[in-house]
């Protein structure tokens, strides 16, 4: 396979595109691996209370489920943007997700 050629008739050596380093994106991901750390021990307090809950009242406190499931789809946001599986910034440069 030959090189290309310019239009005066010199070859060209095909370089392909490189990506630059995604500097801002490196350090965003280490913020929100301190977010995600910072969350998951969030998750197993409250977890915890959860269960000291149900203990003495025989049924889980509704809210803090509710609050718990959004801390989760957060967790899983915030992961989801350090493995490059989504491009989207969680928040607080997007919205807090909604419990379902």
């Amino acid at each position: 396979m030959s090189e290309p050629q310019s239009p005066s008739g010199t070859t060209q050596a095909v370089v392909p595109y490189h990506a630059p380093f995604p500097f801002v994106r490196l350090l965003y991901a280490i913020g929100f691996g301190f977010v995600a750390y910072f969350a998951l021990h969030v998750l197993f307090f409250l977890a915890v209370v959860q269960f000291v809950m149900f203990a003495i009242n025989g049924r889980v406190n509704e809210e803090l489920k509710s609050f718990c499931n959004s801390l989760i789809q957060y967790e899983s946001e915030l992961l989801s943007y350090i493995v490059f599986a989504s491009d989207e910034a969680p928040f607080p440069f997007g919205p807090f997700p909604k419990a379902k």
